[in-house]
């Protein structure tokens, strides 16, 4: 791996504050937290972001990305009708949170994604998981497949609801954080139709969203809340301000109230405790890496978007950036494509990171560029 290092001016002055916001609770109150911007990649917070929880009703997140991937696709329309079956509504109607669904109601998808981002429905999620794969079973196979395929490593689905299996259902903040991103940026339109509601209505009854950022954050659109004994209070959250999101985390959180307060306090803290400055414009050129067998030994390397850096308003560091590739990289390259990245650092904070471009076609050496190359080398 090679690397290459300078540092931009400095920041704002003070003292550093650590990365953490003013009064955090202790651990045992919050045991995994999470807040990230992924405008930029920077970790604004981190607490056990791999640790392993049980996520309850936040697994509905993984259920409505999955029909997200289906309509996006075409293989599924938000008009179709899906059947609650007899079993279905006898065994879901008003067990925990519910569109309380009768016997062989015929329910457009668009009622279902939206009953199961909104109020959480379980019997939704079941209603959605059997009409689109013919069973549960196969259901959960496509939610796992996609999980896996957009990188969430460390996930594992039992149920399309959250509803507790003896864990075989588990994520982790680093993998929601990615199922989010990935909601958001891959299916904006769908994101905004479905996330983030204030309340829905079925069959004459209208429910509100538990959420605890919607109308108390400015930007807050959601993204899902979660709770079972077994896993405590969770949150999934998300906000946008001036073109800036964070994503944040909570989970195992002992009090309803504690998880409202700590959400808000978080996502407060993520926009107002930092100073946001951009440092490259997108497709401004960062440096250069080696490249070995091909018709030029230099690539140039450029960013595919703004380069921004949140420093919390009291740091007084130098921002520091590092070129990291695994090299020499190998011809042939195309332009434009991602072969090394940019990471941004603040002391006492995580690198923010940031993928770098070729500026240009490589082709493979000819063979008398090979020759030059190795007598370049040798000497």
């Amino acid at each position: 791996m090679l690397v290459a290092a300078c540092a931009f001016g400095p920041a704002a002055e003070g003292a550093a504050q650590n990365g953490s916001p003013r009064g955090i609770p202790s651990e045992e109150e919050a045991p995994v937290a999470l807040l990230l911007d992924i405008t930029s990649g920077q970790v604004l917070f981190a607490r056990n972001a791999d640790r392993r929880f049980v996520p309850a009703s936040i697994t509905k997140t993984m259920t409505a990305f999955t029909a997200f991937e289906r309509i996006a696709e075409g293989s599924l329309s938000t008009s179709q009708l899906l059947t609650a079956s007899k079993e279905v509504s006898e065994e879901w109607f008003g067990k925990g949170s519910s569109m309380l669904l009768p016997p062989e109601a015929q329910v457009p998808v668009s009622e279902l994604i939206a009953g199961i981002a909104t109020v959480s429905a379980n019997d939704g999620s079941i209603v959605l998981a059997e009409g689109i794969a013919g069973s549960v079973p196969l259901w959960l196979d496509e939610m796992n497949a996609t999980a896996r395929s957009i990188g969430m490593s460390n996930s594992h689905f039992g149920t399309p609801n959250g509803w507790p299996d003896e864990g075989q259902t588990f994520t982790t903040a680093n993998d929601l954080v990615v199922l989010a991103q990935t909601m958001i940026e891959r299916h904006p339109r769908l994101y905004a139709e479905f996330i983030g509601r204030r309340n829905f209505s079925y069959n004459g009854l209208t429910q509100v969203n538990r959420d605890p950022l919607l109308g108390r954050i400015e930007g807050a659109d959601g993204i899902k809340t979660g709770f079972t004994s077994e896993a405590g209070f969770g949150f999934l959250g998300s906000a946008e301000r001036d073109g800036q999101r964070l994503v944040l985390i909570l989970a195992g959180v002992n009090r309803n109230a504690l998880r409202a307060r700590l959400s808000r306090q978080f996502m407060r803290w993520g926009f107002e405790g930092f100073e946001r400055k951009q440092l490259l414009s997108e497709g401004a050129s960062v440096g250069s890496a080696r490249v070995q067998g091909g018709d030029a030994s230099i690539i140039e390397l450029s960013t595919d978007r703004a380069v921004f850096i949140n420093l919390p308003t009291d740091q007084i560091d130098a921002v520091r950036y590092k070129i990291v590739y695994d090299g020499p990289i190998r011809a042939p390259i195309a332009k434009g494509e991602a072969i090394a990245r940019l990471e941004v650092s603040v002391p006492d904070m995580e690198p923010a990171i940031v993928p770098l471009l070729a500026n240009n076609d490589i082709k493979s050496a000819g063979f008398f560029r090979r020759i030059y190359n190795g007598f370049a080398g040798w000497i």
